[in-house]
């Protein structure tokens, strides 16, 4: 039977935004985003974070220094009761690096092929789903790909973003706010 998911942007959603975050030492937690993560999870939602990184199209990190960053935000998610699912990324960018990472792919963001591959690979049921992110990007990803509900955290680049809010949109202060929301069902 096919699962709800909530699907979070990285990068100044969970995370204090950081451009091109590529080193473990640079990883801080947006106040809140843990809680709110362990309190999805406790609802029944399949937390999968899909993520544009074209640092690595850039050469500013590799897919093993992004593999440690993801491991070191599971070890710090645990300790506070939250769990990731699955993390989708794109390495991709369409006019820097080098083959096989300079590419116009499916996958970055504000195309679907993230969200398209965990629904496949985890039978989620997009129609319930729903997506946070802290870019206007991130939400058109998300309506592409059929998840209805979609909200804009103001953390990261929302703020900057928030004028350009579809109204089918919802906007939210933090991560915290977008699921204690979301759970009480007051959007």
């Amino acid at each position: 039977m096919a699962r709800p998911a909530l699907f979070l942007d990285r990068d100044g959603t969970i995370n204090v935004e950081v451009d091109y975050l590529s080193r473990v030492e640079d990883l801080e937690l947006i106040p809140g985003a843990a809680a709110a993560i362990a309190a999805a999870n406790a609802a029944g939602y399949v937390v999968v974070v899909y993520t544009n990184q074209s640092g690595i199209a850039r050469g500013m990190l590799t897919e093993a220094d992004l593999d440690e960053l993801h491991f070191e935000l599971d070890r710090r998610l645990a300790l506070l009761g939250a769990c990731i699912d699955r993390y989708e990324f794109c390495p991709h960018h369409p006019e820097i690096g080098e083959t096989p990472y300079r590419q116009d792919c499916d996958c970055r963001k504000p195309k679907p092929g993230m969200l398209l591959d965990a629904a496949a690979a985890l039978d989620l049921d997009l129609s319930k789903s729903w997506a946070v992110g802290d870019s206007l990007r991130d939400l058109d990803a998300a309506r592409a790909a059929g998840v209805p509900h979609r909200v804009l955290v103001e953390t990261g680049k929302g703020a900057a973003q928030k004028h350009g809010l579809a109204e089918d949109d919802h906007l939210a202060i933090d991560l915290a706010q977008a699921i204690d929301r979301l759970l009480a069902d007051r959007f």
